[in-house]
C-alpha cells in the first residue's frame, strides 16, 4: 500500500509525520510513503490568542479536508490539539505510545517558577497553564505566546518574557531538552488531556488501512488517552479551556486526575477517579460528572467571558 501523509509544516509536525512514516516503512504491506505538507489557519493567524479565533482545532481543519478530498490518506496529529468530537467518517486508528506529558518551564536565568522574581513575564497561550502557574504564584504576570517552538524560544532569547512554559514532549521531539528549566510534576500543573501522544487520523471506511495502522497502537496509550478526552468532551471542554486531566494505568487500574479552575487560578476544582483500565471511557465521563456537580460548569462558564 502506498500511503500520502496529511501534515502541517511546523517543524515539530514535520518530525511527528516522519516518526510515523520511519514506523510504517517496517511494514511487509507498505510500499511507498509520501508527506504532504499543508498551512493552516491556526499557523497562519500568529496575532490572536487562539480562543479568539477558534481554538486548536484550527490546526487540523486542512488536514482532515485533504483526506476527505483523497489528496492525503491519513493525518498525523498531536492528541493533544485534537477537538473531543471527531467528524462524522473520520476516526484515531492509532494512538502511539506516549512521550512525557508534562510542561516545562525554560527560564533565561535557569530559574524555577518558585525562583523567580515578583512580576515576572511566563509566556503561554494556554489558560490551563496560566490557572496552574497563577495558583502557584499569583504574583507572576502570564503573557500570551503563539507561534511554533523555535519561534517561542527566540521571543524568550530576546527577553520578551522572563520564561515561558512548553509541552516536554516537543522539546524532547526535537532535541531541545536541554533548554529545560523544570518539569513540573502533576501535583503542581496537570497536563492537557493526552499532551505527549501522537495520533493517526483516516477515513472510518478505510478497513485494510485501519487495519495497518492497528499495528502501530499503544493500548496503555489509546487507553490513557480514551480516559482523559472522555472528561473533556463530558466537561463541553474546548483544547483551550482552562482544564487539566492526566490518567496512568497501573496493572489492571485506571487512575484519572483532573482539574478545573478560573483562568487566575482562585477558583479549581481538583477530583480523582480509579477503576478497571477496561472502562476508561466510563471513568472519565463519571469524574466530569462529579466535577460538574461540584460546580464546574460555573467556573467554565466565567472562564469564556
Amino acid at each position: 500500500m502506498d500511503i500520502r501523509i496529511a501534515t502541517r509544516k511546523s517543524e515539530l509536525a514535520l518530525w511527528q509525520a516522519n516518526h510515523v512514516a520511519s514506523l510504517l516503512r517496517l511494514l511487509p504491506e507498505i510500499n511507498s510513503i509520501t508527506l504532504i505538507p499543508l498551512s493552516t489557519k491556526g499557523d497562519q493567524i500568529l496575532d490572536t490568542s487562539l480562543q479568539k479565533i477558534g481554538g486548536k482545532g484550527l490546526f487540523i481543519k486542512e488536514l482532515e479536508v485533504a483526506i476527505a478530498e483523497n489528496k492525503a490518506d491519513i493525518a498525523v496529529h498531536s492528541m493533544k490539539d485534537m477537538p473531543v468530537k471527531i467528524p462524522t467518517g473520520f476516526r484515531i486508528a492509532a494512538t502511539l505510545k506516549r512521550e512525557s506529558p508534562f510542561d516545562a518551564l525554560i527560564s533565561r536565568n535557569n530559574q524555577k517558577l518558585i525562583e523567580l522574581p515578583e512580576g515576572s513575564i511566563i509566556g503561554s497561550s494556554s489558560l490551563r497553564r496560566q490557572a496552574q502557574i497563577l495558583k502557584i504564584r499569583p504574583d507572576i504576570n502570564v503573557k500570551d505566546l503563539r507561534g511554533n517552538i523555535n519561534t517561542r524560544l527566540d521571543k524568550l532569547d530576546h527577553e520578551e518574557y522572563d520564561a515561558i512554559v512548553l509541552a516536554r514532549a516537543g522539546l524532547e521531539r526535537l532535541g531541545l531538552s536541554g533548554r529545560i528549566t523544570e518539569t513540573f510534576l502533576p501535583e503542581d500543573m496537570l497536563p492537557a488531556a493526552a499532551q505527549g501522544v501522537i495520533g493517526i487520523e483516516c477515513l472510518s471506511d478505510r478497513r485494510e488501512l485501519i487495519a495497518i495502522l492497528a499495528q502501530l497502537n499503544n493500548e496503555n496509550s489509546e487507553q490513557t488517552t480514551s480516559a482523559e478526552r472522555s472528561v473533556n468532551r463530558d466537561l463541553q471542554a474546548t483544547c483551550q479551556s482552562p482544564i487539566g486531566t492526566y490518567a496512568i494505568i497501573h496493572e489492571q487500574k485506571c487512575i484519572v486526575e483532573s482539574m478545573v479552575s478560573s483562568p487566575d487560578g482562585t477558583k479549581m476544582l481538583r477530583d480523582s477517579i480509579e477503576g478497571n483500565k477496561t472502562e476508561t471511557e466510563t471513568l472519565g465521563a463519571t469524574l466530569a460528572a462529579r466535577l460538574l456537580e461540584n460546580g464546574a460548569d460555573d467556573i467554565l462558564n466565567k472562564a469564556l467571558i
